[in-house]
């Protein structure tokens, strides 16, 4: 008990830390602006403006913060776990499929099914490889391949395999159909995505701090971005793996016992999922009725509600994803969450929730709805003029000579520089953390992690105008009604023509162009402040393009580049064999089946 008081202290003082670190510095921009909005004289666009400042450097204060806790603070095992104890739980480990490549799938189960076998207790977990396809063919591709992975690993009994003829409820109905139906043979379950690979080694030490802690009903890992290859891909995957270490352990300081949870590469106790995380379906049609898409913040937040810890350990290594190769998978992926997160709303007062809970889905919301606040910031700055009194130069009665605004542009100048700060200073104080700390030798050493760095600020730059258009857009359809489904990832070799980059982001370019051309018109002198926003929307597609090509720069160099884990090596060595053997054998069966 000692031990839980002084977590839950530590979990409200970063709170509140972090909370005053987004107040100061949304209070100074709110009042640093007004003063200069009102030089002219105070009108209500003035007003608006600095409240849409207020709001919008709230929210980048409150990623900062973040950071801020992670930096001074360091990973630790939890002290009631002793290393390499023996455990007994029985289980299962979750690898729901929809539409994706089974070659890919499976060899990571088979990597896995390998890492496992040299602990003592491989036998202690099975697989379970869940369908949702709904294309006939993949689905006979599945059947073959499942066939050679119980060959290979030997493993009948260990490793099972169903497809759901209806895919209600998506990947959240997935799961709860089989917890319903084979949920009782099993104690814990590990929840995987298609893409996730974890070390045999891993899922032990995560089986045994669940049983360590009887209270725990989740633990999440923080997975690392694997095989990235483009050059958006090889950008998020080091910015992954240098700056999300520090963030995460921000995070996990504020979450304490009650969350996150990301919808894999995570840890759950089968009663506790069971008797909690039954999601209903919400009243009404998509995008905000209807299953719930993000269902993992939900099934957090009801066993939080529940009594159960949740709980984010960041010191687990070994847990692996993968990301998208280019700018466009990433907002079609970005647009699925955008409505699950949108439809958060509905459930945000559901009875007997934490309040930190409840916090974490405003978040949510509040990461795909603040663009719109810098938008109206954008569009109310070129309304400004037309709102503006008449300059009076003779203020004083009777006094003959006039008086001039004093000039405030430093304060605009500073206004930006702390906003650009809040952007850019914590990824910088991260990568000389790394250098202090030594773990840049892990990126290529200090000089290639700066070099590094810069680079991935100058790319973030030029890349968030757009992905903003992007979040922008999808707020907006998910507000007028539009359902955006579940669509497949796509993965693999994300490499784009400049017809397919223009065919994604020709309306961004039209609306750079009449942004910037508006601005022009009605408030010139604000365009040299839009251009670094209106240049990256108007040359999208070929930022698009170029970005999703193959990377031959040493830049963005990771420890997992250098030196591989073991099941990484294997998951390769494993796919290499099957892709060469897929033609000839594959084609057979298939051509057998569909006869």
């Amino acid at each position: 008990m000692p031990a839980v008081r002084r977590l839950r202290a530590v979990t409200l003082a970063s709170r509140l830390l972090a909370a005053a670190i987004s107040l100061l510095a949304s209070a100074g921009a709110f009042f640093l602006f007004l003063q200069f909005g009102s030089t002219d004289g105070l009108d209500s666009m003035d007003i608006t403006r600095s409240v849409l400042i207020l709001v919008s450097t709230s929210w980048l204060a409150w990623g900062a913060a973040h950071a801020v806790l992670g930096l001074f603070t360091r990973a630790r095992r939890p002290a009631n776990v002793r290393p390499n104890a023996p455990i007994a739980a029985k289980t299962v480990i979750l690898v729901p499929v929809y539409n994706e490549d089974p070659v890919a799938t499976f060899s990571r189960i088979a990597a896995m099914d390998a890492s496992l076998a040299a602990t003592p207790w491989h036998d202690l977990f099975h697989f379970a490889i869940l369908s949702d396809t709904r294309d006939e063919t993949i689905a006979a591709r599945e059947r073959f391949w499942f066939l050679r992975l119980l060959r290979e690993r030997e493993a009948e009994g260990r490793i099972f395999y169903r497809r759901r003829p209806v895919n209600k409820g998506r990947k959240a109905g997935n799961i709860e159909d089989f917890i319903q139906k084979s949920g009782a043979a099993y104690e814990l379950a590990v929840i995987l995505d298609a893409d996730s690979l974890m070390e045999g080694e891993t899922l032990v030490e995560m089986v045994r701090r669940m049983e360590a802690e009887p209270r725990l009903g989740l633990l999440q890992t923080l997975p690392a971005v694997t095989k990235a290859k483009a050059r958006f891909g090889r950008s998020m995957q080091f910015s992954a793996a240098l700056h999300a270490p520090i963030f995460a352990r921000g995070l996990a300081m504020m979450q304490g016992e009650t969350g996150p949870f990301w919808g894999h590469n995570a840890i759950v106790r089968v009663r506790a999922f069971a008797e909690s995380c039954g999601l209903p379906e919400l009243s009404g049609p998509p995008p905000f009725g209807g299953p719930v898409m993000s269902h993992d913040y939900v099934e957090a937040a009801l066993l939080a509600r529940s009594g159960w810890t949740v709980r984010f350990d960041d010191d687990i290594g070994g847990s692996y994803e993968e990301g998208p190769e280019n700018l466009v998978d990433h907002a079609k992926r970005d647009r699925r969450w955008c409505q699950g997160n949108l439809q958060h709303g509905r459930i945000l007062f559901a009875p007997g929730l934490r309040a930190w809970n409840r916090f974490v889905f405003v978040q949510g919301i509040m990461a795909y709805i603040a663009p719109l606040f810098w938008l109206g910031f954008i569009l109310a700055s070129i309304a400004a003029p037309f709102f503006a009194p008449p300059l009076d130069y003779f203020p004083v009665p009777y006094w003959p000579f006039p008086v001039f605004p004093s000039d405030e542009t430093w304060k605009a100048i500073g206004l930006a520089v702390g906003i650009f700060g809040l952007l850019l200073l914590p990824k910088l104080l991260i990568a000389f953390e790394a250098i202090l700390t030594g773990r840049a030798a892990g990126f290529g050493g200090a000089f290639r992690v700066l070099v590094s760095t810069l680079a991935e600020l100058a790319f973030s730059s030029i890349i968030a105008p757009i992905l903003m258009a992007f979040q922008t857009r999808s707020v907006l359809q998910v507000v007028l009604g539009r359902d955006g489904g579940w669509p497949t990832n796509n993965r693999g070799d994300g490499s784009l023509t400049l017809a397919e980059a223009w065919m994604a982001s020709h309306w961004i370019v039209t609306w750079g162009l009449v942004g910037i051309g508006a601005t022009y018109y009605f408030a010139p002198g604000l365009v040299p402040w839009l251009l670094p926003v209106a240049i990256p929307m108007i040359l999208s597609p070929l930022v698009i393009m170029s970005t999703s090509k193959r990377s031959c720069s040493a830049l963005f160099t990771t420890p997992l580049d250098m030196a591989p884990t073991p099941v990484l090596l294997a998951h390769e060595a494993i796919l290499a064999d099957w892709q060469n053997s897929q033609a000839p054998e594959e084609g057979m069966a298939l051509a057998v089946q569909h006869a």
